[in-house]
């Protein structure tokens, strides 16, 4: 399965309980589906590079967090689709890191 990373930009100040189920929600999808969700990383609320418009509201600030995970990419596509609708996500976007995990990872040469 390709490894992939899932940036996600929600509204700002956000709620911990609104935003952890957010985070549940998209793991479980990912683990119901058969992926292996690898981290998380919350970069916190931060200044968006310009002004967006989203659900009819414009945002100067979003919460910025990251997951790495492996999934199939119908999954991706799947998962994508329940964020572009979810009220509490301004933007989101996948980057596939790599086919394997193996590939991502640096590995020492053991030859020398």
């Amino acid at each position: 399965m390709p490894f992939y990373e899932l940036v996600c930009i929600t509204r700002s100040h956000l709620a911990q309980g609104n935003l952890k189920d957010l985070i549940r929600t998209s793991a479980t999808q990912i683990l119901e589906k058969g992926g292996v969700v690898r981290g998380f990383d919350n970069w916190g609320d931060r200044p968006l590079p310009h002004r967006i418009k989203r659900h009819q509201e414009y945002f100067n600030e979003g919460q910025y967090w990251l997951m790495h995970f492996d999934a199939n990419p119908l999954i991706v596509q799947e998962l994508g689709k329940k964020l572009l609708v979810d009220s509490r996500v301004l933007r989101h976007t996948f980057v596939k890191l790599g086919d394997k995990l193996e590939t991502v990872v640096a590995r020492p040469d053991k030859t020398h």
